[in-house]
Order: structure tokens, then C-alpha cells, then sequence
């Protein structure tokens, strides 16, 4: 496992697009965050908003990143030929897909580390200065608080899941503009649409199901009891559409020729 594991990351570490799309991840994370902290203000009286989730909102969209990284990954292999070459000289190919899960992952927790931290530092530094403050109901943001650690450590986590779900897609289209517009549906898509049903009932499960709301959902600190899946729980969602799409990656890399 030890040679499937430094032979990804050589592949991973040579491509000039990997460095690129990590900072990509920390960089949009953080820009789109502070962005949204300045767009808020919290009166005398106090607000409802949810700081921590302000500050984290950035996530939304370097996720992005996340995705692209992954499918190429995979879709760049196979665009060239040299899946060819890879499983000629590793023919275990649970162990090639182990090994490149492993390697997008750590990349994903790593790049995702980063760029949640500089987000909330971003929200802790911007926020006070709309009204954020103690007096107004409004704690500094810290990591020595319970749920803001939660939100912290579940987003870093929702991208390595993002990671491993837009890996397992690439494996099973084996192209990188099929498998980027299947993932970015899948978290895009299903996010929008229960603004427009009608029925609460229908909003309430299609919200459930979104890999993106459900997942989210671990950024939440306040009204909680008002969230159609717990935080963990709406984490557990995405997990399983990461599962099911490596699931999925294995079984085709397993059947079908490279």
C-alpha cells in the first residue's frame, strides 16, 4: 500500500494544477467569507444571525476547488491513457483507488484546515466592527467554544467528504466535464430547489437529502431545534453520497477496462 500511496502523490504533487486549486480553496474560502462578515451588522438590540456560520460561509464556495481537484485526479488519468500505465504497474485496483482516496483527502483536510481557520479569523476580525460584540449578545468567535469548534472541524471534514465524492464520480464517468457537471448538480441543484416547492413536507426532505444543506448543517450554532437534520446527522448525509459514489468508483474500476 505504502508504493499505490507515494505513486498518487507523485502523480498528485507533479501536476501544476494541484498547488493552484489548494490555494484556490484557502483563497476563495476566505475572500467570500470576509465578504460576507461586512455584510452584516448586528444592532443595540441584538440579532438572530449566526456568527459562526457567517464567518464559515466561504466554504460554499471553495468547495469548488475541492470537486476539481478530485475529478482530475481521476479524469486526467484517464484523458491521457496513463490509468494504462498505473494499473500495470499496481493490478491490485482497490488498492490504487484506496491510495488515491487517501492522497485527495489529505490534500482536501489540509488545504481545508487552512482556509476554515483563515475564515473564522477573517469573521472574528471583521465582525466585531458591525456590532458583534458581547454587549449585543454576540461572543468574540473562538475555537475554545463548544459548537464553533463543532462548525470548525465538520466543515474541514464536509470537504474531505466533497473530495471523496467527487473522486468516486470521476471514477465511475472517467471524464472531468462529465463528472465536474454531475457534482456540481448534485450540490448545487438539490440546494436551490426546496425554495421552490410549495409543500413544507417536500422542502423538508429534499433539504435532507442535499448532499451541500444537509452537510452544512454541521456549521449551524444557534437554532438548532429549527434544522431538518441535526448537525452530525446532516454530516452523516453527505458521507453516505461520498460512500455510495466510491462504491460506485470501485465497482466500475473493477469491471470495466481502463
Amino acid at each position: 500500500m505504502r508504493r499505490h500511496l507515494r505513486a498518487e502523490w507523485t502523480k498528485l504533487r507533479t501536476v501544476a494544477d494541484t498547488g493552484r486549486l489548494l490555494t484556490a480553496v484557502v483563497a476563495l474560502s476566505v475572500a467570500v467569507s470576509a465578504a460576507a462578515a461586512t455584510t452584516v451588522s448586528c444592532p443595540p438590540a441584538g440579532c438572530a444571525y449566526d456568527a459562526v456560520k457567517i464567518s464559515l460561509m466561504g466554504v460554499q464556495v471553495a468547495q469548488a476547488a475541492v470537486v476539481i481537484l478530485a475529478v482530475l485526479a481521476v479524469g486526467g488519468e484517464y484523458g491521457t491513457g496513463m490509468i494504462r500505465l498505473t494499473l500495470a504497474a499496481m493490478p491490485r485496483r482497490t488498492a490504487v483507488l484506496a491510495a488515491k482516496a487517501a492522497v485527495v483527502t489529505g490534500l482536501a483536510l489540509v488545504s481545508g484546515s487552512v482556509a476554515v481557520l483563515g475564515s473564522l479569523l477573517a469573521g472574528r476580525l471583521i465582525l466585531p466592527g458591525n456590532g458583534f460584540v458581547p454587549a449585543h449578545g454576540q461572543p468574540p468567535l473562538s475555537l475554545a467554544d463548544g459548537p464553533t469548534l463543532r462548525a470548525v472541524a465538520g466543515s474541514v471534514l464536509y470537504l474531505a467528504l466533497i473530495a471523496l465524492l467527487g473522486l468516486g464520480v470521476g471514477m465511475v464517468l472517467r471524464d472531468s466535464a462529465a463528472a465536474l457537471g454531475v457534482v456540481f448538480g448534485l450540490l448545487y441543484v438539490p440546494a436551490v430547489v426546496p425554495a421552490l416547492v410549495a409543500d413544507p413536507d417536500w422542502q423538508r426532505l429534499l433539504w435532507q437529502v442535499s448532499p451541500m444543506n444537509a452537510g452544512l448543517a454541521v456549521q449551524a450554532t444557534t437554532s438548532l431545534s429549527t434544522l431538518p437534520l441535526g448537525p452530525w446527522a446532516g454530516l452523516g448525509v453527505t458521507a453516505c453520497w461520498a460512500a455510495v459514489a466510491l462504491l460506485c468508483g470501485g465497482l466500475v474500476l473493477r469491471l470495466r477496462d481502463a
